[in-house]
C-alpha cells in the first residue's frame, strides 16, 4: 500500500507563484454574476471589451447546444435569449481553458482532459434537465472545471504522479482513491481550492469538491441531485483510455439517480454524443475518437 507523502499539503502545491491569474473579463463577469441588481446591458459591457470572448459567446449561442433556427447577432440580445448564468459559465470555462498550463507530463494529454471535460458537462447538464435539476448550467460549468487542477498537479509533483498514473492503469483505480492513499488529499479538493483562490461562486466550489463522493451524495437523496449528475460525470469513460474502469460504478449511481424519471442509458448517451460532436470545434476540440455509445456497447 502507498504511503502518505508528508508534508505536502494543497497550500505547499498551489502556492501563490503556481496560480495562474484569470483574465479580467472572466473576473467582471463573475463579479457581476453574484449581484442581483444588473441585466443584460451591464454583462454585455466585458464580453463587448474582450474581442476574442465576444467571438467565442456568440459562437456558443448559435451552436446546436440552444438550438436557435435563425442566427443571434448581438451580444445583448444572447443575454437576453440564453441568460447571463449560462454565458457567464460559459466565459469562465472558456477562461479556465486559456490559461491552464500544459505540463508536457508522460502519456498526459491536456487535449484529451478538455475532451473529456467538455463531454462530461453535456451529460451533466442534459442529465439534470431530464431530472429536472434547478440552475442545469451551474452542473454544465461545474463538470466542465471538476479536473481543472490536474495538470497543475502533474506540473507540480511529477515524481508522485507518475506513480498514481502507472497504479491507476495497472490497477484499474480511480484516481482520487489513489490520491488520498499517497496524499491525504485528491484533485476534487485540490480543484475546489482552486476555484476559492479564484473566488468563484460557493455553488461552484461545492459542485467542484463533492464530484469523487458520489455514493455519499447519492445517499443525500433529491437535496443533491445536481452535485450527483455532476459526480456521475465523473465516471465517465476518459478519451485517453480504451478501458472504462468506472463503468459498473457508474451504471449503479445512473440507475440509482433516474429510477423514477424514464431516462434511459442508450438515448442519453446518443444525445451528448451528438452535443459534444457539434460543440468540441468551438473550443477548437476534434470530437472523441470513441464515443460513449461505442463504451456502452463494448
Amino acid at each position: 500500500m502507498a504511503t502518505t507523502i508528508d508534508p505536502t499539503t494543497l497550500e505547499e502545491v498551489f502556492h501563490s507563484e503556481v496560480l495562474p491569474a484569470l483574465p479580467h473579463s472572466a473576473i467582471a463577469l463573475l463579479q457581476l454574476s453574484q449581484r442581483s441588481d444588473v441585466g443584460p446591458a451591464e454583462f454585455a459591457k466585458p464580453i463587448e471589451a474582450d474581442p476574442g470572448l465576444m467571438g467565442q459567446v456568440l459562437k456558443f449561442v448559435n451552436s446546436s447546444y440552444f438550438g436557435f433556427s435563425r442566427e443571434i447577432m448581438s451580444v445583448q440580445q444572447s443575454l437576453t435569449l440564453v441568460g447571463s448564468r449560462a454565458i457567464t459559465n460559459f466565459a469562465l470555462w472558456n477562461a479556465v481553458f486559456s490559461v491552464i498550463p500544459n505540463p508536457k507530463f508522460g502519456p498526459f494529454d491536456l487535449k484529451s482532459l478538455w475532451q473529456d471535460s467538455l463531454r462530461r458537462a453535456i451529460f451533466a447538464r442534459k442529465l439534470g434537465k431530464n431530472l429536472k435539476v434547478e440552475n442545469a448550467e451551474d452542473l454544465f460549468a461545474g463538470a466542465l472545471l471538476q479536473d481543472m487542477a490536474i495538470p497543475l498537479l502533474l506540473k507540480e509533483l511529477p515524481e508522485q504522479y507518475q506513480s498514481l498514473v502507472e497504479r491507476r492503469a495497472l490497477e484499474g483505480r480511480r484516481l482520487s482513491g489513489l490520491e488520498q492513499e499517497m496524499f491525504g488529499w485528491d484533485h476534487a479538493e485540490a480543484a475546489a481550492l482552486l476555484a476559492q483562490r479564484w473566488s468563484l461562486p460557493d455553488d461552484f466550489v461545492k459542485l467542484i469538491a463533492m464530484h469523487t463522493q458520489i455514493d455519499e451524495l447519492l445517499d443525500q437523496g433529491d437535496a443533491t441531485r445536481g452535485s450527483a449528475c455532476v459526480a456521475l460525470a465523473s465516471l465517465l469513460p476518459s478519451c485517453s483510455e480504451s478501458d472504462w474502469h468506472e463503468q459498473a460504478e457508474f451504471v449503479s449511481g445512473f440507475e440509482r439517480l433516474t429510477d423514477t424519471s424514464g431516462t434511459t442509458l442508450p438515448d442519453l448517451f446518443a444525445e451528448v454524443d451528438e452535443s459534444t460532436a457539434d460543440f468540441a470545434p468551438l473550443l477548437k476540440l476534434p470530437a472523441p475518437a470513441r464515443t460513449l455509445a461505442d463504451y456502452l456497447n463494448a
